[in-house]
């Protein structure tokens, strides 16, 4: 069984003994009910499961229902399995077919928790954008990614000592040993090809063949494809262009995503929708251009100029040349990782609740991220090669009293040192990044 840290959100939400609904959304294919399914398994007497693409007249379920007990009625005729009170719980899968499940689920869990309710779905964002109006208190959502590299190393073959070893390295800023530093890069390797779908991984780990791997991974690209021409059929193409220029765009030197490289050719205001549609849908990820590296930096973010990255660097791995992945397992110094190893990077920042930025100007030239974390502006280089020393924007904007940068990271494929405010660490320790959360308590009391 592939280990996930959603299963610390579900396990809150078993502790809730049903105060609130939980709704997992995240992109296709990112093992939202394969989790579901096995904390359910494990935790309730009685598991009703409603798939509303497996059942699509399911959705007859909440159509003219007077209230909650009415639904109930007809969820227990629906299924063959017992409704025990305290004991079930009711899971609707795909529920971007069935928004009515999203709206109606307030008054079910107002029905004194005697049944627990998680939902999920995939392109929640594309198809429930209007029905995201439920009460605080009723429904808790939990963004759901492809496997992070932690959970990577974790499924297969590394352990926690092995992550720990690192972790130490991380926040003592030593050099972790050589045997152990060659063993995680090796895993990285096969992360930037093997990627955090559940199906690839569990590919790998059933066969080690690679062949396998991209087999999978080729599939759930087709399944993507087949999301775009299902769910939005009028900008079916446009939004296929935008799809498959993913990786080619991202290998140029830039990485940046001009509407103007596209067959139909354009200004960005005609294709903006076609970019929305992708990043809501899970299927891209978004790092936009900051006009200057200072908070809040979303109000410095110029949303017209933006990179886009894969969801899962395996499957961008994929969409490129065949014998990428021999050339990436092997360490082909001669090869541009580039944009592979930008992409994970994102992907990381992501899964770790980040919102990427990336900057940029003609003064002091181009910082590959640049993030919040602890209050403060992180700005994050991506270096792929022996020039990782050479970062010209990012030593201009650190020496810059106007932005007064206390710190930033360089993260490439062997250093672990500081020198002045860059930190340099390998690439693998991008899974301690971690961003800043609210504290168990924020009390302020006025009168004291």
């Amino acid at each position: 069984m592939i280990w996930r840290k959603i299963s610390e959100k579900l396990e809150d939400f078993y502790g809730a003994n049903g105060r609130y609904a939980l709704l997992v959304d995240g992109a296709r294919q990112v093992g939202k009910t394969y989790s579901i399914e096995q904390f359910a398994n494990t935790h309730y007497e009685s598991v009703i499961k409603i798939d509303f693409i497996k059942m699509p007249g399911a959705v007859d379920l909440f159509r003219d229902v007077a209230d909650e007990s009415e639904v109930l009625t007809r969820i227990s005729a629906f299924s063959d399995k017992p409704m025990i009170e305290g004991r079930t719980l009711i899971f609707f899968d795909e529920v971007q077919e069935c928004p009515e499940a999203v709206t109606f689920i307030k008054y079910l869990v107002k029905d004194d928790g005697r049944f627990h309710y998680i939902l999920s779905g995939s392109l929640l964002g594309v198809e429930l954008k209007n029905v995201r109006s439920v009460p605080v208190g009723t429904m808790d959502e939990v963004k759901m990614y492809p496997l992070d590299f932690e959970e990577f190393v974790l499924a297969v073959g590394g352990n926690r000592d092995l992550i720990e070893a690192a972790r130490t390295g991380w926040t003592t800023r030593k050099p972790v040993a050589k045997v152990l530093h060659d063993r995680l890069m090796r895993f990285f390797r096969l992360y930037l090809v093997v990627g955090g779908m559940p199906a690839a991984v569990q590919r790998y780990i059933d066969t080690k063949d690679i062949r396998h791997v991209v087999a999978e991974q080729q599939a759930i690209l087709v399944e993507y494809r087949k999301d775009i021409s299902k769910y939005d059929k009028e900008n079916a193409l446009r939004i296929r262009l935008v799809f498959d220029r993913l990786a080619p765009e991202l290998n140029k030197k830039n990485k940046r995503f001009y509407a103007d490289s596209l067959p139909e050719g354009g200004r960005f205001e005609r294709l903006e929708d076609e970019f929305v549609w992708l990043k809501e849908a899970g299927v891209a990820l978004v790092a936009t251009n900051l006009s200057e590296p200072k908070l809040p930096l979303m109000l410095a973010e110029k949303p017209n100029f933006f990179k886009l990255f894969m969801n899962d660097v395996g499957l961008l791995a994929a969409m490129y040349m065949d014998g990428i992945q021999v050339r990436i397992l092997n360490g082909d110094i001669d090869m541009n990782f580039g944009a592979i190893y930008e992409n994970v990077v994102a992907q990381e920042l992501v899964a770790h609740g980040f919102r990427p930025d990336y900057y940029t100007s003609r003064i002091h030239g181009e910082v590959d991220f640049v993030v919040e974390c602890e209050g403060r502006v992180l700005p994050i280089e991506v270096k792929c090669g022996k020039s990782y020393a050479r970062h010209r924007a990012l030593n201009s904007i650190m020496e810059s009293d106007e932005y007064g940068i206390a710190e930033a990271i360089v993260f490439d494929r062997d250093a672990l040192k500081v020198e002045g405010k860059v930190f340099y660490a390998p690439i693998y320790m991008m899974m301690f990044l971690k961003k800043d959360t609210m504290p168990d308590s924020m009390i302020y009391d006025i009168s004291k």
